[in-house]
């Protein structure tokens, strides 16, 4: 069975801006958004079953390589977001793309994208496929959300 690039895992998170987030403006200060797309991150990798300990159990590092953020519109000091990541790419890398919308409105706040690429942690090898571990466990969930049977 093959991985159905149709079908892709993504997970949400929701949030509430906290106060030691803001700077001297009073908005979300720019570096603590990276925080909140690891939150959805570990999110979603926990919904594939393939978050940072199993990770390092299957031998393997993820470092992010690219990061990119679009900020649309300021976050501010209790501000209830929805941060939404969605897996877009896995054979050579993992490409995340994240959605920061508010919670109540649903308006788009930020736009950003993340790529990690394996490493073997036993040499520090950057890896040029995914591991068999990461595919293993996309496949196991693409078999639950689609409700298809093992080959």
């Amino acid at each position: 069975m093959t991985i159905d690039e149709r079908t892709l895992p993504s997970a949400e998170i929701e949030l509430s801006v906290a106060f030691h987030d803001l700077d001297p403006m009073g908005v979300v200060w720019h570096g603590h958004y990276v925080r909140y797309l690891e939150l959805a991150r570990c999110e979603l990798l926990a919904t594939i079953g393939y978050d940072y300990p199993q990770m390092e159990a299957s031998g393997f590092a993820w470092p992010v390589i690219d990061l990119s953020l679009r900020y649309v519109q300021p976050l501010r000091y209790r501000q209830r977001i929805r941060v939404e990541a969605r897996l877009r790419e896995w054979e050579h890398r993992l490409r995340i793309d994240y959605l920061l919308r508010d919670a109540d409105s649903g308006r788009r706040l930020t736009r950003a994208r993340s790529d990690q690429v394996a490493v073997r942690i036993s040499d520090g090898a950057m890896q040029l496929a995914s591991p068999p571990a990461l595919v293993e466990r996309l496949l196991a969930w693409q078999r639950d959300a689609l409700g298809t049977k093992a080959p």
